[in-house]
């Protein structure tokens, strides 16, 4: 049987893997040491010259759907993996048929949720994942989405500005609709529930984390969802005489870090009482500002970050009158810049440099408070990097061999 591989804008090293061994023989000189989340399928971490995949042995038909599924949220700018390719047509050196694999590109800086325990994460940590998650199933239903496994085992998770933000990663069971009904996300969070409870357990029975209540934490995971979605969903009616609640409804989804593409306005038969309801709601106000300001692609809460020290920083120089575009310029090259070139070459693993950024932030004012003043920037960066960067383990590996 021919080998057969589908792929977007394909590596031509993938052909070289050793497709004719099962996936849990592969060797070193393939598989790389980063962290694995739990799976029903094997799944290995490969290295094909300078990018990093993750491929899941699975039955062909589920990979091709998966794969397509997979591109056609991608389409829709939504938090996932990448789709790669799928691998079919595999037959060891005796002739026995293998399983097909679904190549995914490795998110770079991302972690299984039991990794994070492993890399400081405490009980503490836990609320954030959990917001992470509803953050990202509410994204998925409003763009029509049913997960159908909804569960932290299932997402990979990056460090945002002392957030987390979730990226789907196992889009096996879900379906892609015109709009989700109430029943269906419903089952979801069911579903989500459950899964978060039995991943909890499985966590405090490892010794990973303790003082944790399960149950707690899957009321916090029903609570969120259903405030966050009646928050972008919801209808609101008033009289015509606040009118300018159409403007406080817009500003509070943008504090929540979302952009009101489409808003229905109604009026009454009279004229007198309006409706308003958001149609298109999309998560990342203030990423698009910092990108269109600095040119750097970040997460939302890294974004509301450096915004916030953009201002700082206008307003420390009296730049007021500056358009905001030169004092972003400034900013950049005079500040984020440079601090960021600070973090040493053998550090780039540990975190992204906007996150390194928003710790050294913290770092700032943690400094500043023991001092009874405000601690010069890079004399913070100075400290930080070297009492506390350097001890934190890698998160990324990079793609050098």
């Amino acid at each position: 049987m021919p080998l057969r591989i589908v792929a977007n804008r394909p590596d031509p090293a993938i052909v070289r893997l050793p497709w004719k061994l099962p996936l849990e023989e592969w060797s070193d000189e393939y598989v790389v040491p980063l962290p694995r989340g739990l799976s029903r399928h094997v799944v290995r971490i490969v290295r094909m010259r300078d990018r990093i995949f993750a491929v899941k042995e699975t039955q062909e038909p589920i990979a091709f759907r998966e794969y397509r599924t997979l591109r056609d949220l991608r389409r829709l700018e939504l938090p996932t993996v990448v789709p790669q390719g799928v691998v079919s047509g595999r037959v060891s050196a005796d002739g026995e048929e293998l399983p097909a694999a679904l190549v995914t590109e490795h998110l770079r800086f991302s972690l299984p949720y039991r990794s994070l325990f492993l890399h400081g994460a405490t009980a503490d940590n836990v609320p954030s994942l959990i917001n992470a998650l509803v953050v990202l199933l509410v994204r998925l239903h409003l763009a029509g989405f049913y997960w159908g496994d909804v569960s932290l085992s299932n997402a990979l998770f990056r460090r945002n500005a002392g957030e987390f933000t979730a990226y789907l990663v196992d889009a096996e069971t879900g379906e892609l609709h015109d709009e989700v009904s109430d029943r269906l996300r419903d089952h979801d969070i069911t579903v989500g529930c459950e899964n978060v409870f039995v991943e909890l357990l499985d966590l405090q029975a490892s010794g990973a984390v303790g003082g944790l209540d399960p149950h707690q934490v899957i009321e916090l995971l029903r609570e969120s969802y259903e405030a966050l979605w009646a928050e972008l969903t919801h209808e609101e009616e008033f009289s015509t005489d606040d009118l300018w609640r159409i403007e406080r409804r817009i500003e509070r989804l943008n504090e929540l870090g979302f952009d009101v593409d489409e808003l229905a306005i109604v009026t009454d038969y009279d004229g007198e009482q309006v409706r308003i309801q958001p149609r298109v709601v999309e998560l990342g106000h203030h990423a698009r500002e910092l990108r269109a300001l600095t040119g750097l692609d970040v997460e939302e809460n890294q974004a509301r970050r450096l915004l916030n020290d953009l201002t700082a920083y206008a307003a420390q120089h009296d730049l007021g009158r500056e358009h905001r575009d030169l004092i972003a310029s400034r900013w950049l090259t005079e500040v984020y810049e440079p601090i960021t070139a600070m973090i040493p070459a053998d550090a780039r693993a540990k975190l992204e440099p906007a996150e390194v950024f928003h710790e050294i932030l913290e770092h700032r004012w943690y400094l500043s408070e023991r001092a009874g003043h405000e601690i010069d920037i890079f004399e913070t960066a100075r400290d930080y990097v070297d009492r506390y960067l350097s001890r934190r383990p890698d998160e990324a590996i990079t793609p050098e061999r």
